[in-house]
């Protein structure tokens, strides 16, 4: 477990925090200390991100996971994910259901993603356009414009968290070169796979978030065996950045049924 970088705090039942793609752990700095006073709280960068090395062969975010918690003895964990968190813990759920207690997502529904909304499709687009020109101030941007979701623009979020995002993205993203192969392995077959988890599932939704991440995750939840939903008004993508007091409660209210 080398090549991957941790936090590891607290003690109490294990509760694995799940940053979103191009972030990393730090995208829960409003989360951890509240959480690792009644639980020990796990929070690793995703390879390639933040502070974990890149790819050196193929892999997959699931695999390095359950690597990550066998590695550290915690037993059958709660998993929390973000966006490409939440995919990584629902992928977690089908491949290693022994080692998942719970789960959580946000902004997402599994690691199978469909876009139909024009204005996803936009923005991704033009995310994908500046990384594929090596274009990394405009890639940042284009990335960050997720926070808001569709219906705000980034002056209406608040600037500090604006900041925090712009950071964790231009760390990541200058990790990688346009040139670097993709050495992703896929898990098949999520959609059809998850009426098989059996485990309970939240569903943190962002109000103002998109309608392909919010039909996502509502699809998810009406799909697995234990399904629930919370809808946290005033935010997108991110809410655990935009309002961490709600997000928290909301997910602390969550975890107290378990």
């Amino acid at each position: 477990m080398d090549d991957l970088f941790w936090l590891d705090a607290g003690a109490g039942q294990p509760l694995v925090l799940l940053h979103g793609g191009f972030l990393d752990h730090r995208m829960w700095d409003d989360q951890i200390p509240a959480l690792a006073a009644r639980y020990r709280v796990i929070a690793p960068d995703a390879r390639g991100h933040g502070r974990s090395a890149n790819a050196s062969e193929p892999f997959r975010h699931t695999d390095d996971l359950a690597a990550l918690l066998r590695h550290l003895d915690t037993g059958p964990a709660i998993l929390v994910g973000v966006s490409m968190g939440g995919s990584i813990a629902v992928d977690t759920a089908l491949e290693y259901p022994e080692l998942v207690r719970a789960a959580v997502v946000i902004g997402v529904g599994t690691s199978e993603p469909y876009f139909t909304d024009p204005w996803t499709t936009r923005t991704w687009t033009a995310w994908q356009s500046a990384m594929a020109a090596g274009d990394l101030n405009t890639a940042v941007e284009a990335f960050t414009r997720f926070a808001p979701g569709p219906h705000r623009t980034l002056d209406d979020l608040d600037p500090e968290v604006v900041g925090r995002l712009r950071e964790m993205t231009r760390s990541t993203l200058s990790k990688h070169t346009p040139d670097e192969p993709d050495l992703r392995i896929p898990v098949h077959d999520t959609w059809n796979r998850a009426a098989k988890i059996d485990v309970p599932v939240l569903a943190i939704n962002g109000a103002l978030d998109s309608p392909d991440h919010l039909g996502m995750a509502e699809r998810l939840i009406r799909t697995v065996a234990d399904g629930h939903a919370i809808s946290i008004d005033g935010t997108a993508h991110y809410p655990n950045m935009e309002r961490p007091e709600i997000f928290n409660k909301a997910l602390e209210g969550f975890l107290r049924t378990l």
